[in-house]
C-alpha cells in the first residue's frame, strides 16, 4: 500500500484507447457543519483525476449517484467540476474539493467523468465511496 492509497482509500481506473484515468476519492465528515437534530450530515470530498495515458485529457462534464442511508437516490448532472473543465496532461492529475449534504448520518456516491481526448470521449469511472458518521465506523484493536 501506498501513502497515495492511504490519503485517497478509493480509486477506480478507466482505459479508453490511449488514455488512462484514475480517479482517487477522500471522503471527509464535517461536523461543525453538521446538526443530528435537523437533520443536516455534511461531507466533504477530495477528488484527485490522474491522467496516467499518452495523450491530453480534458474533463468535460460529471454525472453522480447520490443515496443516502436509507435508499433515497438523488443524481447530479452539469458541466465540468467547480465551475472547471480542466485539460490534464499526460503525467499530471487535477485536484479538486467539494461537498454533499444528506439528511442521514451515512451514504454513498459515485458516477463518472464524461472525458474527451483526442482518441475520442469517453466516461472515467468514479468509485463508489462511502460517506459514514464517525460513529458508525467499526474500531480496530
Amino acid at each position: 500500500m501506498t501513502v497515495i492509497d492511504l490519503i485517497f482509500p478509493y480509486a477506480a481506473t478507466t482505459r479508453h484507447g490511449a488514455a488512462a484515468i484514475t480517479v482517487r476519492v477522500a471522503p471527509r465528515y464535517l461536523p461543525d457543519q453538521s446538526d443530528d437534530r435537523i437533520p443536516r450530515h455534511i461531507w466533504s470530498y477530495h477528488v484527485r483525476v490522474e491522467n496516467h495515458g499518452l495523450e491530453i485529457v480534458q474533463l468535460r462534464d460529471r454525472h453522480w449517484l447520490i443515496t443516502d442511508g436509507e435508499g433515497r437516490r438523488e443524481t447530479v448532472d452539469g458541466p465540468g467540476v467547480i465551475g472547471q473543465q480542466p485539460f490534464i496532461e499526460p503525467g499530471g492529475a487535477f485536484d479538486y474539493v467539494s461537498g454533499c449534504p444528506l439528511r442521514t448520518p451515512s451514504g454513498t456516491m459515485q458516477g463518472h467523468y464524461g472525458m474527451a481526448a483526442e482518441s475520442g470521449g469517453f466516461e472515467a469511472a468514479i468509485p463508489a465511496f462511502a460517506l459514514e458518521h464517525p460513529s458508525l465506523r467499526p474500531t480496530r484493536n
